[in-house]
């Protein structure tokens, strides 16, 4: 192997990178949301990003249940392109709390007349309490990943050791 090559690193494409990370955070912790209503630790419907655009009944079937979870998912893809694109540099986990803290006041907070069936304080406090905890780690599991792709060290120290 030529040393143009030793040398030659690999850097990671931020969009595709964004896009699965996304994909991944919306597919677990959207799994993890769907089944804290479905265990009864939250009354909120796993479709209420959803809630503006179709009727709550429907929401309550297995269909719209899907439909809230794919929302999710999408959800998750475009905060994730969002993180990766302007905050990926940030190092630890902190970061990332904040930005699911920062996310979680967004729509609970200052959406909660469009997305929520009723204001987050008139929720009972297990569901504001296990939204909050799955808006933390989901921003955590977003921020973190990031974090661990663009500041690893050990990538660097390898690359230096071959040259």
């Amino acid at each position: 192997m030529s040393k143009a090559n030793q040398k030659r690193e690999q850097y990671t494409n931020p969009w595709f990178f964004a896009l699965e990370l996304g994909f991944f955070a919306g597919l677990i912790w959207g799994g993890i949301q769907w089944l804290m209503y479905v265990m009864r630790f939250t009354k909120v419907i796993p479709g209420f990003m959803v809630e503006p655009f179709f009727r709550h009944d429907f929401l309550l079937t297995p269909a719209g249940q899907i439909a809230g979870y794919l929302s999710f998912i999408a959800f998750s893809v475009i905060v994730s392109l969002l993180y990766v694109l302007i905050l990926r540099k940030l190092k630890g986990p902190l970061p990332g709390l904040l930005y699911g803290i920062l996310w979680w006041t967004a729509i609970f907070i200052g959406g909660s007349r469009y997305f929520l069936m009723q204001p987050p304080f008139r929720l009972p406090w297990n569901s504001v309490i296990s939204e909050f905890c799955l808006f933390l780690l989901w921003g955590m599991f977003i921020g973190y990943t990031a974090a661990m792709e663009y500041t690893d060290e050990r990538k660097r120290e390898q690359s230096t050791k071959l040259a």
